[in-house]
Formats: C-alpha cells, sequence, structure tokens
C-alpha cells in the first residue's frame, strides 16, 4: 500500500522559499569513491591490474561527476498558513534558475491581480472548511479553508 499526499500552493499566497545546500552532500561523492577504491585495490591484487584500474576509473569518475554538480539542495516554502519542506531543486545550483521562474510568476500574478479590480477580494469570498480524510487527518492539524 501507498499514501499519496498533494499539496497545492497559490502564486499570490506565498511568503518566501528559501533554498539552502543539504548539510550531508559531500558524502555522495565520499562513499562510493571509497567502496570503489576499495574494490579496486582488490581487484588489483587478486585478479589483475586491468580490471583495477577500470573500477578505480570509475569510481573517480563518479567523484568528478558528483563534485561537477555540486551540493545537494533542500527546500521550504511558505506561504499563507502553511509552511513545508519540498524537494523544490535537486541541486543548489540550479535554485537560482528555478527561483527566477518563480519569481516571475508570482510577479506576474500579482500584477494580474492589481490590475484587475473587479475580481473579487479573497476576504469577500465565503471561507469553507474541509473536512480531511483519515490520511489527511495524520498529516494536517486543523482543517484548511478553501478559497477558489
Amino acid at each position: 500500500m501507498y499514501a499519496v499526499e498533494y499539496r497545492r500552493f497559490y502564486l499570490r499566497d506565498l511568503e518566501s522559499i528559501v533554498v539552502w545546500p543539504s548539510r550531508v552532500w559531500f558524502l555522495r561523492p565520499i562513499i562510493p569513491g571509497v567502496v570503489l577504491g576499495g574494490i579496486s585495490a582488490v581487484l588489483w591484487h587478486w585478479l589483475n591490474s586491468t580490471a583495477g584500474a577500470i573500477v578505480a576509473a570509475v569510481g573517480v569518475a563518479w567523484v568528478a561527476l558528483e563534485l561537477a554538480l555540486g551540493p545537494t539542495a533542500q527546500a521550504r516554502i511558505q506561504a499563507t498558513g502553511a509552511t513545508v519542506e519540498l524537494p523544490l531543486v535537486k541541486r543548489a545550483r540550479r535554485a537560482g534558475k528555478v527561483l527566477e521562474k518563480i519569481d516571475r510568476a508570482v510577479h506576474a500574478t500579482r500584477g494580474a491581480l492589481a490590475e484587475n479590480p473587479t475580481a473579487p477580494a479573497i476576504g469577500a469570498q465565503e471561507v469553507q472548511t474541509s473536512v480531511p480524510s483519515n490520511s489527511e487527518a495524520a498529516s494536517a492539524g486543523a482543517p484548511v479553508g478553501d478559497l477558489t
């Protein structure tokens, strides 16, 4: 069995998005490098130098790739009434591009709301509370108003 949980954030409700490098990102190149280095040494000694050199080359390539891609990232999205940690980007290097696209979309959405004075205000809408199901009740502390 599995459970699927969906989160929906409206661009007009975003308050902040914070992305930072993971603390243990350096384990991604170190662990495979050490393991493949050990296997390479065993193969070099017991089998032949060609097999050991191939495994060592794979280990060096793996470590070089991980270092070139940079640190992994974690992200926190804060919207009106909710703060959630989500995997927004895999690598911290890409975070700038993704945040720039989100920023443009937020500005476009908020600009469209400011230009359209006939749009109903959020406070004028009737707020209906949703009753969480069993799977939602465990993850959500209080019912959330449906603002659509």
